[in-house]
Formats: structure tokens, C-alpha cells, sequence
């Protein structure tokens, strides 16, 4: 089985995947997907620390560091974190985990002025999406930041769009305007909110919605007629409300980290 790590500035996914049945509601990212885990990143955290996680997480299937795990792939935008998890892969699983980064092959060329400073995650999703769907195509993953990845119809890596996130977007605005507080996250029930906690949600959710069709009428007029993918933690909420995102694929990244560590097998 393999582990598939995410490491990303706020929150670190983990994915079990196996080749065995899929559900029958299962999207294509998740095929053989078993379990994921969600943690806070802690740059701070040791290699021994993250082992006792993992394990723990493993415990819950009954598996084990010694007899289950065949492989771990890893992408990261935090150096500390990756660090931390080569070194427990190495020392707890006795073996190297496949890590995006120079010199790994990911079958992807990047065409953007300077490689090495796509980030990995982007690497990952954009690998992903050109197995599931092929191109053009683009990614919208709703992280820390909102990024937007464009994939050529030959399989290139073009570049993208970077915009704040929802999530920052709304703590920026808690800090900044006295009288507004922080607010959960979830679907308006009109446009029109009846309280200041319904307006903030209705700004945040059709706000965001509006920028991506925004963005991704932009990117259709340069790439043609692109798939557009959605993913990250937000994707389900925005996804709805929005005309160009055609793919919501959740675990996307997790996908793209499966690809990758079967190229360099």
C-alpha cells in the first residue's frame, strides 16, 4: 500500500491507498483511496512525532509501519515539515519516500520561467488532472491560497493564478473592520443575508464564485476549452455556485502523488 502525503501551509493530508475494489460512488481520484487524514502542519514537529500520528492512523485499518506500507510520496510547500517526514520514512519504514522535486520524474514539462518555484502541490494536481481527464485543462485547488493551474492539450505545465484564499480573505477582513466578527463557513441562504453573519457568507461564497468564472473565462480564451477541475477543502462549497467548474476531485493531490510515485517505481 501506499501513503500519500500533502504537506501544505495550514493543513497536511494524508492518503491510504491500496489497489483493491472502489466505491461505487467514488470519484476517479479516489479510486483505491481507503482512508485520509486531516492534520494542522506543525513545522515544529519532529520525525518521531509525525511517526506516532501515522501509526495511529494506520492502527485504525489494523495495518502496521513493518508489513503494509510498499511506498510514500510526498508533496510539500513547507521545507522544516518535508524534512520531518523523509526523515521518519527512513527511519520507521527503512525505505526513501518519493518526493516532488527536482530530478523526480513526473512526466509533466513545466514551461514557466523559473521550474523550481511551482509548487510541488501544483506539480501533483496538474500530473492528476492529465490522467483523469487529459488536456487543456485547469485546476482551481481552494487552499490557503486560491491557485489556478493551466495544462496545455500536449500535457505542459503553462503557469497559473494565485489569489488569496477564502479563508484568509475573511480573517483579513475580521481583523481589519471593528464591528465584523469571524463567521462559519457555510452555503447563504439568500444572496441577500438578514444579518451581518449571512452577508459575510453570502460575500464569501458567491464573491468566490464570481471570481473563478471571472478567472476561468480569461484562461478558456488562451488555453481553448479547457476541463476545469476544482479541489482543496472548499472546492464542495464553492463548486455549486459557479458555471465553469465542470470536476470537484476532493483528493486530486493525493492523486497526482499516487502518479508520481508509480513513475519513478
Amino acid at each position: 500500500m501506499l501513503l500519500a502525503i500533502d504537506i501544505g501551509n495550514t493543513q497536511t493530508v494524508i492518503g491510504l491507498f491500496d489497489d483493491g475494489d472502489d466505491a461505487a460512488d467514488a470519484t476517479p481520484a479516489e479510486a483505491g483511496l481507503l482512508d485520509h487524514w486531516r492534520i494542522a502542519t506543525n513545522a515544529e514537529r519532529t520525525s518521531d512525532e509525525h511517526a506516532l500520528v501515522v501509526q495511529e492512523f494506520l492502527g485504525f485499518h489494523g495495518f502496521s509501519f513493518d508489513d503494509d506500507i510498499d511506498g510514500i510520496a510526498i508533496s510539500s510547500v513547507v521545507p522544516r515539515a518535508t524534512a520531518a517526514f523523509r526523515e521518519m520514512t527512513e527511519k520507521y519504514f527503512g525505505f526513501r519516500p518519493v518526493v516532488i522535486e527536482p530530478g523526480v520524474k513526473t512526466g509533466l514539462p513545466i514551461l514557466t520561467d523559473n521550474p523550481r518555484e511551482v509548487g510541488a502541490d501544483r506539480i501533483a494536481n496538474a500530473v492528476a488532472a492529465m490522467d483523469l481527464y487529459g488536456g487543456p485543462a485547469v485546476v482551481i485547488d481552494f487552499g490557503t491560497a486560491t491557485t489556478y493551474d493551466a495544462i496545455s492539450a500536449k500535457g505542459e505545465y503553462l503557469g497559473g493564478v494565485i489569489a488569496p484564499g477564502i479563508e484568509i480573505s475573511l480573517d483579513a477582513l475580521y481583523t481589519r473592520a471593528a464591528a465584523l466578527r469571524r463567521v462559519e463557513l457555510v452555503e447563504p441562504r439568500n444572496v441577500i443575508g438578514r444579518t451581518t453573519v449571512e452577508s459575510i457568507q453570502s460575500g464569501a461564497v458567491f464573491g468566490f464564485a464570481g471570481q473563478v468564472d471571472g478567472i476561468c473565462r480569461r484562461l478558456r480564451d488562451e488555453l481553448g476549452d479547457p476541463t476545469v477541475v476544482a479541489t482543496g477543502g472548499l472546492a464542495t462549497l464553492i463548486a455549486p455556485y459557479t458555471s465553469t467548474i465542470q470536476r470537484v476531485e476532493p483528493w486530486l493531490t493525493l492523486h497526482g502523488l499516487r502518479v508520481v510515485f508509480d513513475r519513478n517505481s
